[in-house]
C-alpha cells in the first residue's frame, strides 16, 4: 500500500508542497494587482482602502487559527486539508466576478476561515510522518511552497497587464478545484497510536488537553518568539512591492516580480540549509534547533535596516534576500522547536494559536503599513521593524532551553510499554 511505501513522507511532502504554494498564490495575487483592479474599482485607489483589504483576511484567518488547530488534532486532516483547498480556490474563482469593494472584502474574509484550515493540519501531518532526523528538512522543503506561491503572486500584475485580472482569479480558482481531487486520490492520514486514549480507545474532546497546554510556559515564549517576527513577515508579503515601486520609481508590474522572486528564491535557500543545519545540530545539543532558528532571524535585522533606508536596486535587492534566507530558517524550525515541548496530540492546536498570534501581528502592520504609505513612511516603518526582532532573538536565547529532542506524551507512553 503507498502509504506504507518509505518513499511515502516525501510523496506528502510534495503533494503538500502545491497546496502550499496555491495557499499564498491565491491570497497574495491581490498584493500586486491592486493598480489593475482599482480601474474597475475606484475604491482601492486609498492605500488605507487597501490595507483594510488586505486586513480583513487576516483578522479571519487569525480568529479561525486556534480553532483550525483543534480540529487537526481530532479530526482526518486529508479531508481539513482538501476542503480548504477547495473552497478558497472557489473563493479565488468568485473573486474575478466581483463588481466592487465590498464583494471583494467579503470574499476575502471567507478566504480567510478557509485557508486557516490548512497550515496547522498540513505542518502536524508532516511531523507525524517524519522524524527528528528528517522534520525540519520536510518542514522547510514544504514552507517553499509557501515562498514559491508568494513568488508567483507577484506575477498577478504581469498577467493581469496581458489579460485581465478577473481571468486571473478564474484560471487559478479553477486549478485549485481541480487539484483538490487529486488530493482525494493520493493523500493519506497517519496518526500515532498515542492520538488515542489509552482507556477507551476513543479520541479525546475537542478542548481535551486545551487547558494543559496553555498552563505550559515553554508554548507561550514560542508563541511570542513565533508572533513577534510575523510583524516584519507580513509587511514583506502585503508591503514590499509597493516599497520597491515607491523606492525605485518602477511600475507595479516591475516591482512585484522582483520583490517577490528575491524573498521566494533566499527563503528556499534559508529552509533548505537551516532545515538541514537543524537537523544534524538537535542530534548533538538539544538546544541546536534554538540555535539555528534565532541564527537566521538575526539575518532579517540589518535586512530590514537596508530596506527601509535603500533606494537603488542593489541594495533593496541585497536586503530583500538576506530578509528572505534569515526568515527562512526561522520558518523551517518553527514546528520542529515546538514538537520539542508539545505532546503530538497538540501539536496542531498549539501551532493554531501560535498562528492566530502570528497573523494578528500581521493584520495590525497591514493596516498601520497602508496608512503610513499615504503618509509617506514606509520605508521609515520598515526601519522601524528591526527593533522588535532584536528584542525577539534575546528572549529566544535567555528562556528557551529544550530537554528532549521530541516530546512525547508520558501518558501514552506508559501505556505502551
Amino acid at each position: 500500500m503507498m502509504k506504507n511505501a518509505k518513499y511515502y513522507p516525501w510523496l506528502v511532502v510534495a503533494l503538500l508542497w502545491l497546496v502550499a504554494l496555491l495557499n499564498y498564490l491565491d491570497r497574495q495575487m491581490l498584493s500586486t494587482m491592486r493598480p489593475a483592479i482599482q480601474i474597475d474599482i475606484h475604491e482601492l485607489e486609498s492605500a488605507t482602502n487597501f490595507g483594510r483589504l488586505m486586513a480583513v483576511f487576516l483578522w479571519i484567518y487569525g480568529l479561525m487559527s486556534p480553532l483550525s488547530g483543534l480540529a487537526a488534532d481530532r479530526f482526518n486532516r486529508k479531508w481539513l486539508i482538501t476542503g480548504s483547498l477547495f473552497v478558497w480556490s472557489a473563493v479565488t474563482l468568485l473573486m474575478g466576478y466581483a463588481g466592487d469593494f465590498w464583494q471583494l472584502y467579503a470574499l476575502r474574509a471567507v478566504m480567510g476561515v478557509s485557508e486557516a484550515l490548512y497550515i496547522p493540519a498540513a505542518l502536524s501531518m508532516i511531523a507525524d510522518y517524519h522524524t527528528g532526523k528528517t522534520r525540519s528538512l520536510a518542514v522547510g522543503i514544504h514552507m517553499t511552497g509557501l515562498y514559491m506561491g508568494q513568488a508567483l503572486g507577484g506575477f498577478g500584475a504581469t498577467i493581469a497587464a496581458v489579460a485581465s485580472w478577473q481571468a486571473t482569479f478564474h484560471w487559478f480558482g479553477l486549478i485549485g478545484i481541480a487539484y483538490a481531487v487529486v488530493l482525494m486520490a493520493f493523500l493519506h492520514e497517519k496518526r500515532p497510536e498515542m492520538q488515542a486514549s489509552p482507556v477507551s480507545g476513543q479520541r479525546k474532546p475537542l478542548f481535551g488537553g486545551l487547558k494543559g497546554l496553555l498552563g505550559l510556559l515553554p508554548f507561550w515564549v514560542i508563541f511570542l518568539y513565533f508572533s513577534i517576527p510575523s510583524i516584519p513577515g507580513w509587511a514583506i508579503k502585503n508591503w514590499l512591492p509597493t516599497l520597491f515601486s515607491g523606492s525605485l520609481g518602477v511600475p507595479m508590474s516591475e516591482a512585484g516580480p522582483l520583490a517577490t522572486i528575491t524573498i521566494a528564491a533566499s527563503s528556499l535557500i534559508g529552509v533548505v540549509a537551516g532545515g538541514m543545519l537543524s537537523d544534524r545540530w538537535v542530534q548533538h545539543n538539544l538546544r541546536g534547533r534554538v540555535y539555528t532558528s534565532a541564527i537566521g532571524l538575526s539575518l532579517t535585522i540589518p535586512a530590514l535596516l537596508f530596506l527601509g533606508l535603500g533606494n537603488s536596486v542593489f541594495f533593496l535587492v541585497a536586503a530583500a534576500f538576506f530578509f528572505g534566507a534569515g526568515f527562512g530558517m526561522f520558518d523551517a524550525n518553527n514546528m520542529p522547536i515546538l514538537c520539542q515541548f508539545v505532546s503530538p496530540r497538540n501539536r496542531a492546536t498549539a501551532y493554531g494559536i501560535m498562528n492566530m498570534g502570528g497573523v494578528f501581528s500581521g493584520a495590525l502592520i497591514t493596516g498601520w503599513l497602508g496608512r503610513s504609505t499615504d503618509a509617506g513612511n514606509l520605508g521609515r516603518d520598515f526601519a522601524l521593524m528591526s527593533v522588535v526582532i532584536l528584542a525577539a532573538v534575546i528572549m529566544l536565547l535567555v528562556t528557551l532551553k529544550p530537554k528532549s529532542r521530541d516530546f512525547q506524551d508520558e501518558t501514552a507512553d506508559a501505556s505502551n510499554p
